[in-house]
């Protein structure tokens, strides 16, 4: 089968960053499924793996993916070969970046019916990290008037903000506040449902404070955490909460300790690399993200299609998800 891998932590620029190989069609152990990849979609992970250093054999990346299922393990019991399905995938197995893709079935949601596969690979990373990080890690309560709290998002127009907004503003009554610092980012953020903006490239606490926010209770760090950081304990509501998803090279503590705030990490690859007894968790809430979109109430975060899967296309899709310019996600599709 054909597959795209790399050996050595090079620039996306360089042709040798990513190169088309020949592998063996794996074969699904009793919980996989073997999928027949259509889309696949490239998130930050796949950049700071490719960078993490050089491999002693060619790695296959990619995590984001869409297609058919094509046959199935022994104990497999939730989907069956001819599924349409979209998942993420585990970063302790072979990645997406292949045209058969092996996954565990407890992690793998239906895809939704109204998406082709190349706007439904854009949503699983995120949407798990996004509703695992506002429902399970800090807790956000579900429901009309159920939790009516503010939420600061830092970089909301980025892949993890654009399912964030609309995961509180479908399921929640939180009030949205998104950052964004150019005009195109911010008119997708109000798009996708923020009620306010503020630019972080600027103070935040005098925007918030016009606002009509002295502090905010819940702020989800997804970008710039260590340029941030200095600003979190004025931003951040005694009592509140902060959640984390991208690597601060150090995160002080200490300054939250008078306001009692909680710190929340997240990574949606926890519960596969541990095999924990809650893995179909993942597997529930893709198919409540499926439902939510087949009902009108999320949109794909699709917004740029870069051709074919091949070496060529994901080292300009790695390119521009490493510009720190992204709005939404870029999708690959078809081979």
């Amino acid at each position: 089968m054909r597959a795209i891998a790399f050996t050595r932590s090079l620039p996306a620029s360089d042709p040798d960053a990513l190169v088309d190989i020949t592998l063996d069609t794996p074969q699904p152990g009793p919980r996989d499924l073997r999928v027949k990849v259509e889309a696949v979609s490239v998130n930050p992970v796949d950049v700071k793996v490719r960078a993490g250093g050089d491999q002693a054999d060619p790695r296959v990346l990619g995590f984001d993916a869409a297609g058919i299922v094509d046959a199935v393990g022994s104990e497999v019991t939730l989907f069956k070969p001819g599924d349409a399905v979209f998942y993420a995938g585990s970063i302790t197995r072979p990645g997406t970046n292949s045209e058969y893709h092996l996954v565990d079935e407890r992690i793998v949601g239906r895809k939704p019916k109204t998406l082709d596969f190349a706007e439904a690979a854009a949503i699983p990373l995120t949407a798990i990290t996004a509703y695992e990080l506002l429902f399970d890690r800090i807790g956000v309560r579900k429901g009309a008037g159920s939790d009516t709290r503010s939420l600061l998002i830092l970089g909301a127009a980025g892949g993890v903000g654009s399912i964030a907004i609309q995961l509180a503003r479908t399921l929640t009554d939180l009030t949205v506040i998104g950052t964004a610092s150019r005009t195109d980012s911010a008119e997708w953020a109000r798009s996708l449902g923020a009620h306010h903006i503020v630019d972080h490239t600027k103070p935040m606490a005098p925007q918030l404070d016009a606002l009509g926010f002295k502090t905010v209770d819940i702020i989800l760090s997804l970008t710039g955490t260590t340029h941030n950081l200095p600003q979190l304990p004025e931003l951040v509501a005694p009592k509140g909460h902060i959640g984390v998803i991208d690597d601060p090279k150090v995160f002080d503590i200490v300054p939250f300790k008078r306001k009692a705030v909680s710190l929340h990490w997240e990574l949606m690859f926890t519960r596969p690399i541990f095999g924990l007894p809650d893995m179909i968790e993942q597997h529930t809430l893709l198919n409540e993200v499926a439902d939510l979109v087949d009902a009108g109430k999320i949109r794909t975060t699709l917004t740029g299609k870069l051709g074919p899967i091949n070496a060529a296309n994901l080292r300009k899709a790695h390119e521009q998800v490493e510009s720190g310019r992204m709005i939404g996600k870029v999708v690959l599709a078809g081979w």
